[in-house]
């Protein structure tokens, strides 16, 4: 057949930000005919996700999106195979429009659900079929690793420059929604790694582990203190414990002169949930 004309091959690269020379080989495959070139370039993306889907995927990072009004949001953590990978401009675009699918469409009960679902920007192509795109441009195995999704009156997010570590938060009151200060929260959350907001949502199995660990070790360093003493010096570490572990109680990261909690309140808020990711835990 005649040469494909670097025209067409642009628009078929426009369509699918594959690279020039699989966009001509398509073309060349098609006929020229750039809708069957789309097809071709599919069926490779598909060849090359099962060929990479064995592969270990231990480097990755986290995507966020908050929709327009900050009512609700979705954080991801996107697993890849390489480091240079998870900071490959196309890789993260993908991590921020899957929070964007999973924003707008509902929290899926799988990964699997997920992949399945036609993506919310083309319903004749499946979330897949968009992370085959990616696949094939990048060559490595990437998959979604975790997702969550919160709304209510306020939600915000923060996702740390490198992508290694990002939160999304929730608050709630009569207060307006204010983005900078539910960011600034989040960003708070991500180095101070809160272990829940209140002390009410933490287990009390695990208030009562730390009371006996507070005991042992007040026993140990309090040796022949009446018991009462050694009671109190036991309860105080709790209490140290439970300040440092409640998001509403520790003290904000940019004013040390405030909790948390106090500068939500000022602000008509109530913190009511948040989801950290970090790339590399477990679940």
């Amino acid at each position: 057949m005649a040469e494909i004309p670097a025209l067409l091959v642009k628009q078929l690269r426009d369509r699918t930000n594959a690279p020039f020379g699989d966009c001509k080989a398509a073309l060349v495959e098609a006929d020229a005919d750039i809708e069957k070139a789309i097809e071709v370039l599919r069926k490779k993306n598909a060849a090359i996700q099962a060929k990479t889907s064995g592969r270990e995927t231990a480097e990755g990072r986290v995507g966020l999106f908050i929709a327009a009004d900050g009512s609700h949001g979705a954080l991801i953590e996107l697993r890849c195979e390489s480091a240079p990978v998870a900071k490959n401009e196309h890789f993260v675009t993908l991590a921020n429009d899957l929070c964007a699918h999973i924003t707008k469409t509902g929290q899926p009960a799988t990964a699997a659900e997920l992949l399945a679902q036609p993506h919310h920007t083309d319903s004749g192509r499946t979330v897949n079929e968009k992370i085959g795109e990616v696949v094939g441009l990048l060559r490595e195995n990437i998959k979604p690793h975790r997702m969550n999704r919160l709304e209510g009156k306020a939600v915000g997010g923060y996702v740390h420059h490198d992508g290694s570590v990002g939160v999304l938060v929730v608050a709630e009151g009569e207060g307006a929604p204010d983005a900078s200060l539910l960011r600034d929260i989040a960003m708070h959350i991500t180095a101070k790694i809160p272990a829940a907001v209140s002390r009410d949502q933490i287990p009390a199995e695990l208030i009562e582990k730390e009371r006996e660990i507070a005991k042992s070790q007040a026993e140990a360093t309090s040796a022949g203190k009446p018991a009462n003493i050694v009671e109190k010096i036991a309860e105080n570490r709790v209490n140290t414990w439970l300040k440092e572990s409640c998001l509403e109680e520790q003290t904000f990261i940019k004013d040390e002169s405030k909790t948390v909690g106090q500068l939500l309140k000022a602000a008509g808020l109530k913190a009511k949930a948040f989801i950290r990711f970090k790339v590399g835990e477990s679940a």
